[in-house]
């Protein structure tokens, strides 16, 4: 069921922002420009053998090589247990999952995930910061080499809300094509959300009832209505709008001071999301009177609040993803964390000093979702649109084994000194 993309609904809503990249398994190539200089790699000994940098030196020599694209793997075609590779880039994590097909899913070998802060002050400063583009290309420096390393036959990387936004967003693309070889596709809020439905629906609850898939992401918040068609959930609408942890904490502004201050300004994130939520609310309202209301969430808030839900010391993916929860639990747990201070936040199990700053906007979010779906149960899928992406190039790969050269995205070639200094 997760391999296909569901059908299009008839009834859509939010700004088409970014670009239209049509259906969940297209996929588009940038073929770079040849580098200048063919010469042996700086540092090289008379046998091509590089030297190993120091630490934290990638950063200063992408600078150097600014202008130099990166070269695309040679790609000879399908390959027996041949890996695929995506790459998601929200506003605030930068992930990477790298997978092999299995039976009907996948087997993940590699993954990588990385708080890197892109939209940080994008709310009012209206781009992208320069140290934030740097912590991210840093990041995507460290994705590039686990592409070559694992001899990725196939990939596509993604970047979202904060990129969208951005004045300097296609600046910054092409920065990150130059100094990684790595080719971002800024997508549509809608295509984001049906990669997100793509690759997290499998852990819907089964049933024939309505359901809401959401997803809570750092810059932008996505909601799927999903009614049951032949086989495959159909998308009835869908919703995007512009709040997700990062862009409500900065626009509203971070709960802390005192307890009624930190109450008076939780109630205010919540009035920005109902009031953005109110034409989908009102659009949704017959499906949410249904008898057994489905809901599934994918974002780090759910995960989070779902590992408080079950005590754990520490995350645990295995003990979460596919978790079904009280939602009248999720709504305790919510408001305990949005009464506590920030440093209180912080001593939580699963939250600590990175998340405790931005949990409680994802907190607020997850509230007015409850708010106009009122669902009993609330599913936890730790998966989404990473996963949607693998799923989208695996079938394709079945549909069309042999794909066009010119269809494939682009990625960081192999340095063949690699090779000679094994």
């Amino acid at each position: 069921m997760a391999d296909s993309s569901p059908p299009d609904g008839k009834n859509r809503a939010g700004p088409k922002r970014g670009g239209k990249s049509g259906k969940v398994a297209d996929f588009r190539y940038k073929r770079p420009a040849k580098p200048k200089d063919k010469r042996p790699p700086r540092g090289a000994n008379a046998r091509g053998m590089v030297a190993a940098k120091p630490a934290n030196s990638d950063l200063a020599e992408n600078r150097a090589n600014r202008g130099q694209p990166k070269k695309p793997f040679n790609i000879s075609g399908p390959r027996p247990g041949q890996a695929y590779a995506a790459i998601d880039l929200g506003t605030n994590n930068c992930r990477l999952l790298i997978a092999r097909p299995s039976g009907d899913g996948f087997t993940v070998i590699d993954a990588f995930s990385r708080v890197v802060k892109l939209g940080e002050g994008l709310a009012k400063a209206g781009k992208l910061s320069d140290a934030a583009m740097d912590r991210t290309v840093q990041a995507l420096t460290v994705c590039a080499e686990k592409l070559r390393r694992r001899n990725v036959h196939l990939a596509r990387s993604v970047a979202t809300e904060a990129c969208r936004r951005a004045a300097n967003g296609a600046d910054f693309i092409a920065r990150v094509r130059e100094e990684t070889g790595i080719a971002l596709d800024i997508i549509s809020a809608e295509e984001e959300a049906r990669l997100a439905v793509l690759g997290c629906q499998i852990l819907l609850e089964p049933g024939t009832g309505p359901a809401i898939i959401f997803d809570i992401g750092g810059g932008s918040t996505e909601l799927v209505l999903l009614e049951q068609g032949s086989g495959v959930p159909e998308m009835r609408d869908w919703l995007s709008v512009p709040w997700g942890v990062v862009s409500l904490t900065d626009t509203v502004g971070k709960v802390e001071g005192e307890p009624h201050e930190r109450a008076a300004r939780y109630a205010e994130m919540r009035r920005v999301v109902r009031d953005s939520f109110a034409d989908f609310a009102e659009r949704i309202a017959p499906a949410a009177k249904a008898e057994k209301l489905r809901l599934l969430g994918t974002s780090g808030t759910v995960t989070t609040l779902a590992s408080l839900h079950l005590k754990l010391p520490q995350y645990d993916r295995n003990a979460v993803d596919g978790l079904i929860v009280p939602a009248q639990s999720m709504r305790g747990i919510t408001a305990q964390l949005s009464a506590l201070s920030p440093q209180e936040r912080s001593e939580v199990p699963c939250i600590g000093r990175d998340r405790a700053e931005l949990v409680v906007a994802g907190c607020a979010i997850l509230d007015s979702i409850l708010d106009i779906w009122p669902a009993t149960r609330l599913g936890v899928a730790d998966r989404g649109i990473r996963e949607g992406i693998l799923r989208s190039l695996m079938a394709r790969e079945l549909a069309h084994p042999h794909p066009l050269h010119e269809n494939r995205p682009a990625w960081p070639a192999r340095d063949p000194s690699l090779d000679r200094a094994k």
